[in-house]
């Protein structure tokens, strides 16, 4: 038996239309899954499914719109999913919100709002959504994408830090309820990566010469070596993990 085999399964991933969420879909697709790709605009969307689509057959992936921020949005992901292909047996929380760089002391109220609703009150609403039928089944797999922030202490991203370091707990506490049922509840951790919503952080050059000079690789990140992971956690090679933070950052952490 091929290990990393994701043949049957059904995929959601948050956030899939570009970078880290793209790179995941396209991998499961892949290994076998068939993959639900979500963001906020359909045509982006689209794009992703068209791609994984024609390399891989027909309906080996779809495009359900949803904002994170939406409680009626995530139902909807969740409902559409069911009604076209029965289950979820993978789900990727990866969509998340950084409105603000700089230090913790200048940050608006709404700001330090939208990053904790989007990164972690939304993972909870959508956990909670998808969760049900995999317990029912005895069988699932439920991966977010936190952050090396989580582990550090930031100057300049510090709200969002706060976030994924809480992601890692909420992972954590649900590997403990969900375990009994037989579904994992695991974090991914990168460190810099080469992605759109890291712009803000690897074009300056000054802070990615800093990086890179403090990574034993001597190198950020790209999307396609997070994808990896969530392809490992999601399969029968990670079926003895879970509740875990699998931290990816080029060695920057130690």
């Amino acid at each position: 038996m091929n290990l990393f085999d994701l043949n049957g399964k059904v995929a959601v991933i948050t956030g899939s239309s570009r970078g880290i969420g793209r790179a995941i879909a396209e991998r499961m697709a892949e290994h076998g899954a068939k993959v639900v790709v979500s963001s906020r605009k359909k045509e982006a969307c689209d794009e992703v499914v068209n791609a994984i689509n024609s390399r891989f057959g027909p309906d080996r992936a779809i495009a359900i719109a949803a904002n994170i921020s939406s409680k009626e949005h995530l139902q909807s992901l969740v409902d559409q999913t069911l009604a076209h292909w029965g289950q979820i047996d993978i789900l990727v929380c990866n969509a998340a919100s950084n409105p603000y760089y700089g230090p913790q002391a200048g940050i608006a109220d709404e700001q330090f709002r939208k990053i904790l609703d989007n990164n972690i009150v939304s993972n909870h609403w959508l956990i909670s959504m998808a969760a049900p039928q995999m317990t029912s089944r005895h069988a699932g797999s439920i991966i977010i994408v936190s952050s090396i922030g989580g582990l550090r202490g930031s100057s300049v991203i510090g709200a969002y830090c706060i976030s994924k370091a809480a992601d890692m707990q909420l992972a954590r506490n649900l590997a403990v309820e969900y375990g009994p049922h037989n579904v994992r509840v695991n974090c991914i951790a990168p460190g810099l990566i080469k992605t759109d919503f890291a712009k803000a952080l690897w074009e300056d050059e000054v802070m990615l010469a800093k990086r890179t000079e403090t990574t034993p690789l001597r190198r950020i990140g790209e999307p396609d070596e997070i994808a990896g992971a969530a392809v490992f956690l999601a399969s029968s090679a990670g079926s003895f993990m879970t509740g875990q933070s699998l931290v990816i950052d080029g060695g920057v952490t130690i």
